[in-house]
């Protein structure tokens, strides 16, 4: 039977990340998250700062203004894809995981056993869950709704052929904001022990 890999998207604000981490402690195994960041960092040998405001931004800013034109240089957005998507084939490679963002399901699209999730919400949940769970006030919440979103679906739509929407090739979409966190995580974890016994 091929090992459980799930990769988790996320709309801002629909509370990915917990469902993520609730989900790794249901079924007992890893997740993968901002360790993507930490291990990129140490690869390239770029500051963390560096990694995490390029890695969702579109356009590239870090050479903007030496290289204009982006003429005779790499991307340093395409070269921090490529590192990351290394580290996703290798931590997938170890066993069944779970993994959150950045085009994770793409990546392992050819993996047998793979489960694509996507979280989203309403935007007044999100809003909600922003000023309440992540302690942002009003103008913040929809400042980086809006701005979060937008870089990735940019982001999406640079590196998947074929990309037309956050639902895209999604096995499963859950609404975070029906269900909650620890709804949702149970769900998933539902499903994903049905999948092994009748898959």
């Amino acid at each position: 039977m091929a090992k459980t890999i799930i990769t988790i998207s996320r709309q801002f604000g629909g509370m990915g990340r917990p469902i993520a981490r609730r989900l790794s402690e249901i079924l007992e195994i890893e997740y993968l998250d901002r360790d993507i960041v930490e291990a990129t960092s140490r690869r390239m040998g770029l500051p963390v700062s560096i990694i995490s405001e390029e890695e969702e931004n579109s356009p590239s800013r870090l050479f903007k203004g030496a290289y204009p034109l982006g003429v005779g240089i790499p991307s340093i957005k395409d070269e921090i894809f490529e590192v990351q998507k290394q580290i996703i084939l290798d931590f997938a490679a170890k066993g069944p995981c779970i993994i959150v963002g950045r085009c994770a399901d793409h990546i392992l699209k050819d993996e047998p056993g793979l489960l694509s999730v996507y979280i989203y919400a309403s935007f007044e949940k999100r809003m909600q869950n922003c000023i309440e769970v992540l302690g942002m006030d009003e103008k913040t919440a929809r400042r980086m709704i809006r701005e979060v979103d937008a870089a990735r679906e940019n982001y999406h739509r640079l590196y998947i052929p074929g990309y037309n929407s956050p639902f895209y090739r999604r096995d499963i979409c859950l609404d975070s904001g029906a269900f909650g966190v620890e709804g949702c995580a149970n769900l998933l974890a539902e499903i994903v022990r049905n999948r092994k016994k009748y898959g």
